[in-house]
């Protein structure tokens, strides 16, 4: 005997909360057509306002999200940007901030992945790309020159913040020799004289910033003085810089110009917990003006690039590449700029 069919004659019921909402829910919600609510969705003309207001009501009432992936498949098109970033980079954070409006005038969606210490920048690019993007921005790679060039021959990419010799890709960055020599300026024109440098190691913009480091150190007749600590663009390289410092039996110098901001806060974290009086007894200068660095108790001295215009370049840049305006291979620069805060001063004298 067949069993009772308890749905058989059962009024019409919400989508069991075990399965996710669905068009088709939403017109049965509605009474109307799947095909019209699609419409909605799409963006597509044929229903009135009114109608439009009461589909994204439904939906909102059921927990219905259109299925971008859908959506982007749909277009032909897929009209969505890619952007690799370092979780732990506040600069790379900003310019991920910075790029959303520029990306939404010109009708892109973003997708971002992360670089993580559990996860390098190999396979945050391939999930960029398995999610369809039509171009890649990226910020700071940190991958080999030819892998970069080989992304390139796949699709538009964009690198931001990184010196490229031959990759045929675009690049929008600042000019990182004229804002690593305007800190020592600053620096020596405090009376500054025993002036070491943090460096980045490889990482992008570290080797100008510290060629332009001795440069302007001879330049001011301090060639005798230049000091470069190894270290990273991470708080721990500028932590580590800092106790390496504090246990040399040499004087610490009255100024330590770091080459990112992360690094500088390390040292400045230090530093304070040991007792060193900032910036009496030690300036600190970083290079960025991420986020962080205008923080009150950071306040720190850095050098600032422009984000907001380097991420609008950058999205520009990949637009142009999609829409066959140029070729790739464009290289575009911006000024930096000094900003003065309280974590550098005169030195003290010994």
């Amino acid at each position: 005997m067949t069993p009772p069919n308890p749905r058989r004659g059962a009024d019409r019921s919400p989508a069991p909360r075990s399965r996710k909402p669905t068009m088709a829910d939403v017109a049965a919600e509605l009474g109307v057509s799947r095909a019209l609510v699609s419409l909605v969705f799409r963006d597509q003309p044929g229903a009135s306002p009114e109608t439009r207001e009461r589909v994204f009501e439904a939906a909102a009432r059921l927990g219905y999200k259109p299925d971008m992936a859908a959506r982007l498949l749909a277009r032909g098109r897929s009209k969505v940007l890619g952007v690799l970033f370092t979780a732990r980079n506040p600069h790379h954070v900003d310019l991920v901030e910075a790029i959303y409006p520029t990306a939404e005038e010109l009708g892109y969606d973003l997708v971002l992945s992360a670089a993580v210490p559990s996860r390098d920048e190999q396979k945050a690019i391939e999930a960029l790309v398995g999610h369809r993007s039509e171009a890649l921005l990226l910020c700071g790679p940190t991958i080999s020159e030819e892998d970069i060039a080989d992304l390139g021959a796949r699709l538009p990419v964009v690198v931001l913040g990184r010196h490229l010799k031959s990759a045929p890709v675009d690049i929008v960055t600042s000019y990182d020799r004229p804002g690593a020599r305007e800190v020592v300026d600053h620096l020596v024109g405090l009376g500054h004289r025993d002036i070491a440098h943090v460096d980045g190691g490889s990482k992008p913009g570290a080797p100008e910033r510290r060629r332009a480091y001795r440069d302007a150190m001879r330049a001011h007749g301090l060639a005798d003085r230049i000091r470069i600590i190894p270290g990273n663009h991470t708080e721990e390289g500028g932590q580590d810089a800092a106790r390496g410092m504090l246990a040399d039996d040499a004087e610490l110098p009255t100024a330590v110009f770091a080459s990112n901001d992360q690094c500088a806060i390390g040292l400045l974290d230090v530093f304070t917990r040991a007792g060193v009086k900032i910036p009496e007894q030690v300036s600190i200068v970083g290079y960025d003006d991420s986020h962080i660095a205008g923080l009150s108790h950071i306040d720190l001295t850095t050098v600032r690039q422009d984000v907001p215009r380097l991420a609008r370049l950058a999205v520009e840049a990949a637009d142009e590449q999609l829409r066959g305006v140029r070729e790739p291979g464009a290289t575009l620069k911006l000024e930096s700029k000094l900003v003065v805060r309280g974590t550098s001063g005169p030195p003290t004298q010994r």
